[in-house]
């Protein structure tokens, strides 16, 4: 396993943990951070640096859900890049509705810390599980 695909994991064992601390510590001073198109959280596209992540995203999803959880299936690693497949899952306390809706997470690693992400994800199911269609 290579640095990059352990610096990866970090985030997500620390998020499963609610561990924000150890999330917070591989992401980079310049991290920019995208969530996929047409999801209800690009709205404040691109977060910049890990306040913007933290404050901006994490902590709407701890407030909006019930359970939330990014679960990694399967990570592929190349050079600096850490792409990583897996499912969503938490109930939407609005709606009561759960989720349960495939990602695929690209990651940029540079000197053991996260400097880029991009989600990628089916936002139609998102939307409707929110109530937002």
């Amino acid at each position: 396993m290579s640095d990059n695909t352990q610096t990866v994991e970090k985030v997500y064992e620390g998020f499963a943990a609610g561990d924000m601390d150890k999330v917070m510590s591989v992401m980079a001073d310049e991290l920019v951070w995208k969530e996929a198109e047409g999801n209800p959280y690009a709205d404040k596209n691109p977060y910049r640096g890990p306040d913007a992540v933290l404050v901006g995203l994490f902590a709407r999803l701890g407030s909006e859900w019930d359970g939330f959880s990014a679960t990694p299936t399967e990570y592929v690693t190349q050079n600096d890049r850490v792409v990583v497949f897996g499912r969503y899952g938490g109930t939407f306390l609005a709606t009561g509705k759960p989720q349960d809706v495939p990602f695929v997470h690209d990651w940029t690693i540079r000197d053991g810390k996260i400097v880029g992400f991009q989600q990628y994800t089916n936002t139609a199911q998102i939307v409707s599980v929110m109530g937002q269609d």
